[in-house]
């Protein structure tokens, strides 16, 4: 605490004040092996100049997508963002806003947040859609804590093809909400029932589309299911841009839309921050965490925008509140909007294409390669490919050759041994045709 200015007499004052004899007191309902005994492994102070080599060292570390061939994927994506988003979002106005508690000043925050809403609900084909959420994963468990309270129900089956990061939310969530979780194993072959595990203590089933390996299914089935047994279909879409082609939750009958929206206008940034998106039925509207933005007129009839619905303990009754969720991420939120806007109907269609066409012509290639055995099953821009090896290593000798190959399933999946050959690879409408050569050539020669 030697940055505070506080002499030690100022802090005996403080705990006289709060009648603790010492700051040891005040985390005494800690359990002891839950604290750490010493300072931390780290150097000691040093100056500024010092500081910026240092870290300047650790940054030169890192290994940015961009920096050469990337078929990185397994839930995050590489896409172009147009140089107009982060032009747009620097903008004071956006970059210093902050929650639009008064509607007054704030209708140019509470506009292009409704705008957002839109956009989310149209692409997911559901009919509402909130301000966002955190990120992807933190959306998926919000969504198994509101089909909770829709159907009074405390069992939630997660697919075993749902992303493992998602479900370790979903699953550290659920212990304070009361919530069973119930989590499938992953079906290599991609064929998975989850109906059987239907029964009247269901609150939902969760899915995913295109699944953590890229493979892309239709839902309606499950979903007709999950109705007739009084449960809600959830899906998660990991790959945004997937939307722009595939048939959309809605259109499958899903009760819950839960994504991630990175691919378009937020960019990888070393993992964050990204932005959730959350939509669903407008009957199930005051069930949704976080807040949504409204469309009204002012007293002299002019178009003007509000927030309709607040549903965060903040701003009612604790015991009435869905969500504690705070932050909107609203500047990732906001170039997301502005990106879909540059896009378009057409233009969000011609990008899924591009990335579908990337993804099949790598696709083809890879089949190419000696060892290497392409997974059965459609795909939107990622697919699973089993290697000869494992792919972890194979992964480690591409990246010293300054190619980023994928992401090995172990990675994901380490207690599954029989993944340990398996790699994801994605292509978007970034990778080039000679970036495509290099990696079959690195593969080819990797595995001879």
């Amino acid at each position: 605490m030697r940055y505070l200015p506080l002499s030690p007499d100022d802090r005996s004052q403080m705990l006289g004040a709060i009648g603790v004899p010492s700051v040891d007191d005040l985390f005494k309902d800690v359990p002891q092996s839950a604290r750490r005994d010493g300072l931390l492994e780290l150097p000691m102070h040093q100056g500024e100049l010092e500081v910026e080599r240092a870290m300047g060292g650790m940054a030169a570390r890192n290994r940015p997508a961009g920096a050469g061939p990337s078929f990185l994927g397994g839930g995050a994506y590489r896409h172009h963002i147009p140089a107009s988003v982060d032009h747009l979002i620097q903008r004071s106005e956006f970059l210093t806003s902050y929650t639009p508690y008064q509607p007054e000043i704030s209708q140019g925050t509470l506009q292009f947040l409704f705008e957002f809403q839109t956009q989310v609900a149209m692409l997911t084909g559901m009919e509402i859609a909130n301000a966002s959420m955190y990120e992807g994963a933190t959306a998926c468990a919000e969504a198994v804590m509101m089909a909770g309270r829709l159907t009074r129900r405390h069992k939630a089956v997660l697919s075993g093809a749902l992303h493992p990061h998602y479900c370790a939310v979903v699953r550290t969530t659920a212990q304070f909400g009361a919530m069973d979780v119930v989590s499938k194993d992953l079906s290599l072959d991609g064929s998975e029932d989850l109906s059987v595990d239907l029964d009247d203590q269901t609150a939902c089933m969760v899915v995913q589309n295109p699944d953590v390996f890229g493979r892309l299914h239709d839902y309606a089935g499950l979903a007709a299911a999950c109705h007739e047994a009084g449960a809600v279909l959830v899906v998660a879409v990991t790959e945004v841009v997937s939307l722009g082609a595939v048939k959309s939750p809605g259109e499958m009958g899903a009760d819950i839309v839960a994504a991630e929206g990175q691919s378009l206008g937020v960019g990888l940034n070393f993992g964050g921050p990204y932005v959730g998106l959350m939509a669903a039925h407008k009957k199930h509207v005051r069930q949704m965490p976080g807040r949504l933005c409204g469309e009204a007129v002012d007293v002299d009839y002019r178009r003007s925008f509000v927030l309709t619905l607040s549903t965060r303990e903040q701003h009612i009754r604790r015991e009435k509140a869905t969500s504690n969720i705070c932050t909107n991420s609203g500047l990732c939120a906001l170039a997301f909007g502005i990106h879909v806007a540059l896009l378009g109907e057409v233009g969000m269609r011609r990008l899924a294409g591009l990335n579908h066409a990337a993804a099949v012509e790598l696709a083809r290639r890879l089949g190419k390669v000696p060892g290497v055995k392409l997974a059965d099953g459609a795909f939107f821009n990622e697919f699973a490919v089993t290697l000869p090896g494992p792919a972890a290593d194979v992964v480690q000798t591409m990246a010293d050759r300054d190619i980023l190959a994928g992401v090995p399933a172990s990675r994901l999946f380490p207690d599954r041994e029989e993944l340990a050959n398996v790699l994801l690879v994605a292509a978007t409408e970034t990778n080039t045709s000679d970036e495509m050569d290099a990696l079959v050539a690195g593969l080819t020669e990797v595995l001879s």
